[in-house]
């Protein structure tokens, strides 16, 4: 059986076609009939992966009556480190198979373990897998230096998968940069619009979750399907499930945790960023990974600033709802909200209506208060666009500001991180360098404090429509948000013998409560009270 493995898709070196034909030679020679069994492992590293955990390779080692002998080109295609080799060689000696290297130093190696007692075989195996090892250890040091000298190089990108947004583009000095991805950042742009909302034209804002469950409704790849499909891969992969499960999944949906930690992410900024902090160069500052950022600091501090607010203020409210007065009808008995209740199917009556909750609560009302729904909604609607229908409709622009102390806050963390690593250094060197870094945060922190703060300002933008206008076009649900927004207030009695047939209005109590919206309806009730008094 011929083992084909390969770390790097695009390494011509040690690719796919001359490792078979190196393997399909050795085994003519020793009169092997490979056949057509043949592992592929592609994309696969032998240091992060044991010979059994390879897709290919595995399989045919948990059924080995199924060949003979093994062929791999070279030492370094089976395995890294002692212990694997340790563990292949004892399932060769156990099945009675042939482990045959093609290529290597001293030519063509075979191990073969048809013969338990042969010692030479296992001798060979361990110097082999010595040597294989210290070379995987030489190599991760090489690239973890490579990494770390690149990592502080102003636009310049190490490679791996980049940030959502961005992708690499060659320079003409050598290397990589990064630069926007017009289909990654359309989706940003989308994501961003929807967070925000346009209030000007009646687009109310929207939830991660529900800007989440747009984007896999219109089939939109995530985040981690997008780069995949750049580069012509499967989408999906291993995910994690219940404790000790592994899930693979043909796809990765968006979820709200994922969007959120992209739109705070500095990357967006076009920071470099590991481990979640910023790469920051000798004198403190971060170290651009591109030099086309996708949002300014002030367009991010303000996206940090919606969701923030959002945090705090996290209560939901039912869109399915037929409730139009959800939050907003309230027993006059003990103050609390009052809730659609609707009639079980073994009721004699359709008739729904709002119901005192104090019950539910657990907490005691003197007066519950119950009213139907149709008369409440309807009382609501007149008594609203009689006060404020009239009004036209005006959008707040906030206009960004940009406020160091964030950054501030920050480097501020970063430095005080560095300053608990003060004593440890024993070394001169180790001292000059952490003193270094200790200056550069400092002379950071001393420019950001010398930035002025530049206060948000907010434009009020008309519409030429009125609140009339927005009440005719919306749904339920949208009138409820027009009504919530403008703190509306239904105040409602406990109903009186024989007030079945019709609404006591003088059981009902309604006004706004927002100061905009209480100062234009008691100007207009005013204005409306003149014209009267001037008719008569």
């Amino acid at each position: 059986m011929s083992a084909l493995r390969l770390s790097v898709l695009t390494d011509e070196t040690t690719s796919p076609e001359r490792q078979r034909e190196a393997n399909r030679g050795a085994a003519s020679a020793l009169g092997i009939d490979l056949a057509d069994r043949e592992a592929v492992d592609l994309g696969v590293s032998a240091s992060k992966t044991t010979p059994f955990e390879r897709p290919e390779l595995g399989s045919w080692l948990r059924r080995p009556d199924g060949f003979d002998a093994l062929v791999f080109w070279r030492f370094d295609r089976a395995v890294r480190s002692m212990e694997d080799m340790h563990n292949l060689a004892a399932w060769a000696r156990e099945h009675r198979k042939m482990i045959v290297f093609a290529e290597g130093p001293g030519g063509r190696l075979v191990l073969d373990f048809r013969n338990p007692l042969d010692p030479m075989a296992q001798l060979m195996v361990t110097l082999f897998a010595f040597a294989a090892q210290m070379e995987a250890q030489a190599i991760r040091e090489r690239v973890t230096s490579a990494q770390a000298a690149m990592r502080v190089m102003p636009l310049r990108w190490r490679g791996s998968r980049p940030p959502y947004g961005y992708m690499p583009a060659a320079l003409e000095s050598g290397g990589y940069t990064l630069v926007q991805d017009p289909e990654a950042v359309a989706i940003l742009e989308r994501i961003i619009k929807e967070l925000k909302g346009d209030p000007s034209n009646g687009v109310p804002a929207k939830s991660l979750a529900a800007i989440a469950r747009g984007l896999n409704d219109d089939e939109i790849p995530s985040s981690r399907d997008h780069w995949s499909l750049k580069k012509g891969r499967k989408t999906g992969g291993k995910t994690g499930g219940k404790a000790g499960e592994t899930v693979v999944r043909g796809r990765f949906a968006w979820r709200h945790g994922a969007i959120k930690e992209l739109l705070t992410s500095e990357r967006l900024l076009g920071w470099k960023v590991t481990d979640n902090k910023p790469v920051r160069d000798s004198e403190g500052a971060p170290v651009m990974a591109t030099p086309e950022p996708i949002l300014t600091r002030e367009e991010f501090d303000v996206i940090g600033a919606a969701l923030a607010e959002r945090s705090v203020d996290n209560k939901t409210d039912r869109v399915d709802t037929v409730a139009l007065l959800l939050r907003v009808v309230h027993c006059e008995g003990c103050g609390e909200r009052m809730y659609l209740h609707r009639p079980s199917r073994k009721s004699t009556t359709n008739t729904e209506t709002y119901k005192c909750g104090s019950l539910t609560r657990g907490q005691t009302c003197n007066a519950r208060a119950t009213i139907k729904r149709e008369w409440a909604d309807e009382y609501a609607e007149r008594e609203f666009l009689r006060m404020v229908g009239a009004l036209e409709v005006t959008h707040t622009r906030t206009i960004p500001g940009y406020d160091p102390q964030p950054e501030i806050a920050a480097t501020l963390a970063e430095f005080e991180e560095h300053q608990a690593q003060q004593g440890r250094q024993k070394s001169n060197s180790a001292k000059a360098a952490w003193q270094k870094r200790a200056d550069a945060l400092d002379a950071r922190l001393t420019e950001l404090e010398g930035r002025e703060k530049v206060e948000p300002r907010t434009e009020v933008v008309g519409t030429s429509k009125t609140y009339s206008d927005l009440w005719t076009e919306a749904d339920t649900a949208g009138k409820r948000k027009l009504l919530q927004e403008a703190g509306a207030h239904l105040s409602v009695k406990r109903g009186t013998r024989g007030g079945w047939r019709n609404l006591d209005e003088r059981r009902v109590v309604f006004d706004v409560r927002h100061p905009f919206f209480a100062d234009a309806a008691s100007e207009f009730t005013a204005m409306t009270a003149e014209l009267v008094a001037a008719d008569q």
